[in-house]
């Protein structure tokens, strides 16, 4: 049974020197980031080129040692990735295309959904964003926090359910959006389009 090299002793083996360490990180994670990107895109020359600037970034960011350590390699190369994508999108503004004739119809220009389709991709993006974020919270404040927001709980029922106080839950509410936004503005994340 081979053993799994953590991918903080990669960064780090990397760091100090070891091309070979960044290979390995790449082909660990070659599958899901790629897979990923193509998903946003759905075009396999655009999810390459993505990948490869993706990685472009994390090498010019590890050499740079910008890079805090904090045992999250793949969450931060998923929001490198994840940036990207927008940026793609931004830049080639999906513009309907329509033959320029007699029979012009404004319809045929502004009935397309391409733009729509790509406001919900940022938006669930950002879904997918929160969702890992809200990973970094401690357990306590994770736990209220989702019973708040995503079950849509009272907070007497969330004291109920947790055996807390109400006056604990809402503290623990507090703190867990404080938190957010303190790890939003460490990983300067942005959340809207």
């Amino acid at each position: 049974m081979e053993l799994q090299i953590d991918d903080s002793v990669l960064v780090k083996d990397y760091i100090n020197g070891n091309e070979k360490a960044l290979e390995v990180l790449i082909n660990r994670h070659n599958q899901r980031i790629s897979s990923f990107i193509y998903s946003k895109v759905l075009d396999r020359d655009v999810s390459e080129d993505i990948f490869q600037d993706t990685f472009i970034k994390v090498i010019k960011t590890l050499k740079k040692g910008n890079y805090s350590e904090e045992g999250k390699f793949l969450p931060w190369v998923m929001r490198i990735a994840h940036n990207l994508v927008i940026d793609h999108f931004r830049r080639n503004k999906r513009m309907p295309m329509f033959e320029g004739n007699d029979d012009f119809n404004i319809f045929s220009v502004i009935g397309d959904d391409k733009l729509n389709v790509e406001k919900q991709l940022i938006k669930d993006q950002i879904d997918s964003d929160i969702t890992l974020l809200i990973e970094e919270l401690p357990d306590d404040q994770k736990e209220v926090l989702l019973m708040r927001i995503y079950r849509d709980m009272s907070f007497k029922e969330i004291s109920e359910n947790t055996g807390v106080s109400i006056n604990t839950a809402l503290g623990r509410m507090r703190y867990a959006l404080i938190n957010l936004r303190k790890i939003i503005e460490k990983h300067n994340i942005v959340l809207t389009n």
